[in-house]
């Protein structure tokens, strides 16, 4: 569960990259009862998906050159600007260079040296997410890639994070990461090395959101009847609780998880 989206390094907002705002209202409407509601027309198409009048996550056209349809994962900064440089320091690379969104706060996007793309928010007006860990809302995080050290090294560098390795047995192993400071209590995310099959079969690094619903099974049974394609079928995951990956219909990977209570 999320604990950590009002400290730097931690979550504080997401959005979706897509071809078709219209059909991706429909289908998240479907499966999770959001509602988009548009920026206005000086957004250029850009606007926030809501729960009972709430902002849970928002949504734009691609606008980048090649662009895929994907979700953007964004972290807290106090300095956007120095963010970046930190970023090329370590390897990475600034995509979209910071950058004022109105009055509403500071933002720049990244690719990691790995190639996941992700973002980071120094909020002004808008102070992130309004709604995180209920039903229909994020409530975790995830990094594929094809080099996870790499990645834990370069998030730690850029984003101050702590990382603690988590054997799953079978040689697996899964890394939780949060802001530096709060141990345990502020970890947002996890990092997963790609195994090689997947690699040679095109899986590339990745950021993805993990939102929360009352029966995964039933979600996933929903998001395929609305178009999704189903990755990894509804699995119990040890301590977690119980999760099944899809793609949107345009491509861009999501997961769903029934949160283990305890």
């Amino acid at each position: 569960m999320l604990t950590s989206t009002q400290v730097p390094g931690g979550l504080t907002w997401l959005d979706l990259g897509t071809p078709d705002i219209d059909a991706a209202a429909a289908f998240y409407g479907g499966l999770f009862g959001w509602h988009f509601r548009s920026a206005g027309p000086e957004a250029g198409g850009y606007g926030f998906f809501q729960q009972d009048g709430r902002t849970v996550a928002a949504a734009g056209p691609l606008t980048e050159e090649g662009a895929r349809s994907a979700w953007t994962v964004y972290f807290r900064t106090v300095d956007a600007d120095a963010t970046a440089k930190a970023v090329e320091q370590a390897g990475g690379t600034v995509r979209v260079p910071p950058s004022d969104v109105f009055t509403a706060g500071r933002m720049a996007g990244f690719t990691d040296p790995a190639g996941a793309e992700f973002a980071v928010w120094q909020p002004r007006d808008t102070d992130g997410l309004e709604r995180v860990n209920d039903p229909g809302s994020v409530s975790w995080i995830e990094l594929y890639t094809t080099d996870a050290e790499a990645a834990k090294a370069f998030y730690r560098t850029v984003l101050s994070w702590e990382t603690r390795d988590m054997p799953m047995g079978g040689g697996v192993e899964y890394t939780i990461a949060g802001p530096a400071g709060g141990g345990e209590r502020t970890m947002h995310g996890g990092i997963m090395q790609l195994p090689q099959g997947h690699q040679d079969a095109g899986s590339t690094s990745e950021w993805h959101p993990y939102i929360e619903v009352e029966d995964c099974d039933a979600a996933a049974a929903t998001a395929q009847g609305l178009g999704a394609t189903l990755i990894i079928a509804p699995m119990d995951t040890p301590g977690a609780g119980r999760i099944a990956m899809l793609l949107d219909p345009f491509g861009a990977p999501f997961a769903v998880i029934t949160s283990d209570p305890s």
